[in-house]
């Protein structure tokens, strides 16, 4: 699969290219610090899925990669993050102004590519997604009382936020190459994604910074419920109660002060609970796959729902 996705690394290239120098600034450090291209893979194993790829896939991949740099930039930009994968955020080298331009730059070029090769059906799934995780930042934003947050209200974040995008990325695939297979492979990604996502939080827990692109411990310094604490909030005693709301007044909490809140949620089975639900998940997308023929496409697909979940063992 590297040959493919170093040719999505080209049409990338191609697609943000500007006569304008700070955008190419900015674009060369977005693209010096992009991930694994995990989401253009998920769509062109899809696209093969049926045994044959059409010929824009490369495009469609390079399409979903720039969305997904582009709620990376702006998630930044809210979160006034610093660092990324290591690497300084844009908001950090630049201003937030910047990280917001910037993201609308990079979703007005994918959609912009997608009504030039045509592709009304694809440029509508990712418009679908692009507003699902929109309306997600902004349930997430508002939300004044974190600890108020539900198991439910993390799985609708989640939904929106993290698995609109595999989904449409693995249906985009399907419209390119497997059309008869497209409901299935949306399945699949919605499923991957809930895994990926709920498999990242409990990183936060247990990861490192090499691994997860950022401090550990980063969503409680940020003060954000992920599922581990969710189900952690429902065992804990009444002391453990009240320093857990005592920590989410402090503005800027220490590592010692976030080290016993992780203390707590593994101690509750917080961290038991939250793998066990990103197993099912993961059920779910293998069970989404059995739909279709196999071959080393879906043979990969496979692999992707190990590799989501098996990052946190």
């Amino acid at each position: 699969m590297r040959a493919p996705l170093e040719r999505v690394g080209d049409e990338i290239r191609r697609i943000v290219l500007s006569d304008f120098d700070h955008i190419e600034e900015v674009n060369e450090h977005l693209l010096f610090m992009r991930g694994k291209l995990f989401r253009p893979t998920l769509l062109l194993l899809s696209s093969r899925a049926g045994g044959h790829e059409d010929e824009d896939a490369l495009t469609l991949a390079a399409v979903v990669e720039l969305v997904h740099l582009a709620t990376l930039v702006h998630d930044d930009a809210v979160d006034h993050s610093a660092l990324r994968r290591g690497l300084p955020t844009v908001n950090a080298l630049w201003t937030h102004q910047v990280a917001v331009i910037m993201g609308d730059y990079l979703y007005s070029r994918g959609v912009s590519e997608l009504a030039r090769i045509g592709n009304l059906e694809a440029l509508a799934v990712l418009a679908n997604a692009a507003n699902e995780m929109s309306v997600g930042e902004m349930r997430q934003l508002t939300s004044y009382d974190a600890l108020d947050f539900t198991e439910d209200d993390y799985y609708r974040l989640i939904a929106a936020k993290t698995a609109s995008l595999m989904s449409a990325a693995c249906e985009m695939g399907a419209i390119s190459g497997a059309p008869e297979y497209r409901e299935a492979l949306a399945t699949y990604g919605h499923n991957l994604g809930m895994a990926f996502q709920i498999a990242d939080d409990l990183l936060d827990y247990t990861g490192s910074e090499a691994v997860t692109g950022k401090p550990t411990g980063h969503d409680l310094r940020e003060r954000k419920v992920t599922l581990p604490l969710v189900s952690a909030l429902e065992r804990v005693s009444d002391i453990e109660d009240r320093e857990i709301r005592s920590f989410f007044t402090r503005i800027d909490p220490t590592d010692e002060e976030i080290a016993r809140i992780v203390q707590i949620v593994v101690e509750r089975g917080g961290l038991e609970y939250a793998s066990d639900v990103a197993a099912r998940y993961a059920d779910r997308a293998r069970e989404a796959l059995e739909a279709l023929p196999d071959g080393p496409a879906v043979t990969s697909l496979f692999d992707a729902v190990s590799y989501a979940v098996d990052r946190v063992r």
